[in-house]
Order: structure tokens, then C-alpha cells, then sequence
């Protein structure tokens, strides 16, 4: 028996402009941290599948919707990082990419008023969901260290404020893994291949 093959994108939701809850900032906070905002936890897998979806309907058709509309699964969503797993067919990853790339906004949550401007990044595509998620991992710990080789002596405080175990934020999961890692062994490798062909 065959089985079938699949393909993991990785995909950072990126925010151009500022939220409009926090219009001025006390602190300036590098650019490399205020375009990676959270995403706000009304955003569901299955509501950005359906983003998603409505999108291929839109750029590729019936015949779009209906070779994506078997394998199209959100695996993966993380509010505070901004990051999603996307499962689809090893035949038709390029569809879903494509797709991707074109959306300019969330759909409409019942917390905000107006549609919120975002940039999808498909930053790697994986044949197994575990190399996406080691992925994940070490983009954090690069950005963490990115973010303090920008930070001025004011910014600085303010990250390790934000970095400290007794923060919230930091409590959560995805932030545990990360900063239980080691963070100070990663080097910033921004020109990794982004294709990775796993069979």
C-alpha cells in the first residue's frame, strides 16, 4: 500500500503596522521584535484553514479548491509567536504557498473592528513535521539573540524583562522549550535552504 505523502509549511504571520490598542510605546523596541506581534487567540486553526482555503478559491478556482481540499490541514498555531504549521499534499504544496504569499489579512475576528493587515512568510517547507518544528525552535533563538544585539541599554531592560522566568509570557511552552535550549549556542543562519526535500 501506498501511503501518502505530505509537505509542512512553516509560516510566520508578520504585522507591518503597529496594534491600535498601543499606538505609542514607552521604549522604542527593535524592529526585528515589534513586527513579530502575537496573534490574538480568537485566531483558530480551523479559521485560518478556512482563510486559507478561501484563497486558493479565489486565485485557482473549483480546480484549486478541490486538489487542496483533501490533505489542507492546520497542524500547528501558536498565538504568542505567530507561527503555523500548515499540512497539504506533497503534489500541491506550490498551490498552498502561492496562496499564502497573496493573503494580505486575517479574517475578521470578533475582537476587532476592521480586517488587520499581515504578511504570510512561508519560511520552510518539510517532509515531516518534526524538522518544521526544530525549525521553530531555532528561529526563536535566533531571534531572541537578534533582538539583543539590536537592543540599546533601555531596550535591553525591556527584553529581559520580557525574558525572565517569572514573566507570564515566559511560562508558556513554546517559551520554556526555547529558553531551556541554551540559547547562547545558536548562530544566526538567516540564509538556510528553504526547501527541505525529506522522503
Amino acid at each position: 500500500m501506498v501511503r501518502i505523502k505530505h509537505r509542512y509549511l512553516l509560516v510566520n504571520i508578520l504585522y507591518p503596522e503597529p496594534p491600535k490598542s498601543q499606538p505609542h510605546q514607552p521604549l522604542d523596541i527593535p524592529d526585528s521584535v515589534s513586527i513579530h506581534q502575537p496573534t490574538s487567540d480568537e485566531l483558530t486553526p480551523q479559521l485560518l484553514a478556512k482563510a486559507i482555503r478561501d484563497q486558493i478559491l479565489l486565485m485557482y478556482g473549483d480546480y484549486g479548491a478541490g486538489v487542496t481540499s483533501t490533505g489542507l490541514l492546520v497542524k500547528y498555531l501558536s498565538a504568542a509567536t505567530s507561527t503555523a504549521i500548515i499540512r497539504c499534499s506533497r503534489a500541491n504544496y506550490q498551490v498552498v504557498w502561492a496562496a499564502l504569499t497573496y493573503m494580505t489579512h486575517l479574517p475578521r475576528l470578533p475582537d476587532q473592528e476592521k480586517l488587520q493587515p499581515c504578511v504570510m512568510q512561508v519560511i520552510r517547507v518539510s517532509g515531516t513535521i518534526r524538522k518544521a518544528e526544530e525549525e521553530i525552535i531555532r528561529r526563536a533563538r535566533a531571534a531572541i539573540l537578534k533582538a539583543r544585539r539590536e537592543s540599546q541599554d533601555g531596550e535591553r531592560v525591556v527584553l529581559d524583562q520580557i525574558l525572565s522566568p517569572d514573566n507570564e509570557v515566559s511560562k508558556r511552552p513554546e517559551r520554556d522549550e526555547v529558553l531551556e535550549s541554551g540559547i547562547e549556542d545558536v548562530e544566526d543562519d538567516e540564509n538556510q535552504e528553504a526547501v527541505d526535500e525529506d522522503d
